[in-house]
């Protein structure tokens, strides 16, 4: 069974970044993200922490495979 990947919120951002999603705003500790497909907002919004807890990056990958392929995603958060 694979295992999440430590990562911080920073590289969360990246990953997602790397999906056309953009920083649209920070608040605090938390950075929000959107992109725009097919004039339909997609968001998200990451904790900007320097570790993320298991349950939180397991309810942003659930969160971000609304939008993203889980077979597109899993490589980022998951080890083989």
């Amino acid at each position: 069974m694979p295992r999440l990947k430590v990562l911080s919120g920073e590289d969360v951002v990246k990953i997602l970044e790397s999906f056309n999603f953009a920083v649209i705003s920070e608040r605090g500790s938390h950075v929000k993200l959107r992109r725009i497909i097919n004039k339909i907002n997609q968001t998200l919004t990451i904790p900007n922490h320097k570790e993320l807890d298991k349950g939180t990056l397991r309810a942003i990958f659930n969160q971000a495979s609304k939008y993203i392929s889980e077979s597109e995603l899993m490589p980022y958060f998951y080890n083989e």
